[in-house]
């Protein structure tokens, strides 16, 4: 078993200066079929989570989220299920804006509920994201 190392989750981000908030919740690195793929850390949480719901539930999809590719925002297309091997880490300074597109965090989330109507909480995982605050 893994051990994880609990970290208070930081309200504020140095690189960038001043408070993160929701529009300013930074980059992640989403591992995916032995690639990278940056993303907006709100996106690769929605992503997370649909993942982890469509393997509780046997099933599989196939989606599209916005990346950055050498400075341009583009879709990448994702099969993900119960043999997804994916994984985020933080991306650290960087000046390129983030991919966020809220219409496809609150579709896959919406995606989520539907497969999984108790939608986990994440009170001890990815304590350095942010929660996500949609009015839905």
């Amino acid at each position: 078993m893994w051990g994880i190392v609990q970290r208070p989750c930081r309200t504020d981000n140095p690189l960038r200066g001043g408070p993160r908030n929701a529009d300013d919740a930074g980059m992640r690195r989403l591992h995916y079929s032995g690639g990278v793929l940056l993303t907006a850390d709100a996106t690769c949480k929605a992503v997370l989570r649909y993942a982890r719901a469509l393997a509780e539930s046997d099933n599989a999809d196939v989606i599209s989220i916005p990346v950055l590719e050498d400075g341009t925002v583009v879709q990448a297309h994702l099969l993900i299920g119960p043999a997804s091997q994916i994984y985020s880490t933080p991306v650290l300074g960087g000046e390129a804006d983030e991919p966020l597109d809220r219409e496809v965090v609150e579709e896959l989330e919406a995606r989520t509920r539907r497969l999984d109507p108790s939608t986990p909480a994440w009170p001890d995982e990815m304590t350095d994201v942010n929660d996500l605050d949609f009015d839905l």
